[in-house]
């Protein structure tokens, strides 16, 4: 009979001159309770102390490549094809596990759960202090009709068995901000996949993060939307509308 430490789960960091914020990304993964996890770092080719940093934990990290992309989402694709885990999650460089137990539960998770990926709560917390939190995301169970109303799980929460890569493909460089969330809507729009949602926050993600962080991106973020919005048969202008009201509640409910 499968044990929850049966599965391996594979964690993938993306980094990029990330000197202030990898040492507690590493950290928050060397300090998970739950050992079978596979770790990989694909970064960017950093020209600051970032590479030094991760040095200093090789011993922890199963695959590590520094070398120029294209992108976050090139280096996540990297990470995806060097991959062994039955389960692959995204923890970026920015952001934390929100306890040592995270992966220890979600492996319990798809023990009981026969899903295809499983989803939870997200914190977007200060950047200096990853105690306070700023914005809540909850999210819900899924159903089909949610994608119409501009409905998506937290990227950095989510979790997938490696065979959906492998089915459905990886993230489209077709997008420079929005690849997770045309991948979000390929996947959950696909009738054959299950998905479970654990009501329990899972990652600490600190504001400031690249979709934001400035007016031409949040304008090429909407515009990306909503062309994988419509690549996607999904909708269009009234699901991205939703899609940036809901978000109103994650600033009122912390």
């Amino acid at each position: 009979m499968m044990k929850h430490n049966d599965i391996t789960i594979s964690i993938i960091t993306a980094t990029y001159n990330a000197e202030k914020t990898i040492e507690s990304t590493i950290q928050s993964i060397i300090g998970q309770t739950y050992k079978n996890i596979e770790y990989i770092i694909i970064d960017g080719g950093s020209a600051d102390n970032t590479v030094n940093i991760i040095n200093k934990y090789r011993p922890y990290i199963h695959h590590f490549v520094s070398e120029k992309d294209h992108g976050i989402y090139d280096a996540i694709n990297k990470g995806i094809a060097l991959a062994s885990g039955d389960v692959i999650g995204i923890l970026h460089a920015d952001d934390i596990f929100f306890n040592n137990q995270t992966i220890e539960n979600v492996a319990f998770a798809f023990l009981l759960e026969n899903c295809s990926a499983i989803y939870g709560d997200l914190y977007y917390v200060n950047a200096q202090d990853t105690n306070k939190v700023l914005r809540n995301w909850k999210s819900k169970h899924f159903e089909p009709k949610l994608l119409k109303m501009g409905w998506m799980p937290p990227h950095p929460t989510l979790f997938i068995k490696k065979k959906v890569f492998d089915e459905i493909g990886i993230y489209s460089l077709n997008y420079k901000i929005a690849a997770d969330y045309d991948f979000i809507l390929r996947l959950f729009s696909n009738p054959i996949y299950t998905f479970k949602y654990l009501p329990q926050v899972i990652t600490k993600m600190r504001i400031g993060g690249e979709s934001n962080k400035s007016i031409h991106n949040i304008i090429l973020k909407s515009k990306e939307d909503l062309k994988a919005l419509k690549q996607n048969n999904v909708g269009g202008v009234s699901t991205l509308v939703w899609k940036n009201l809901s978000k109103i509640p994650q600033f009122i409910k912390k």
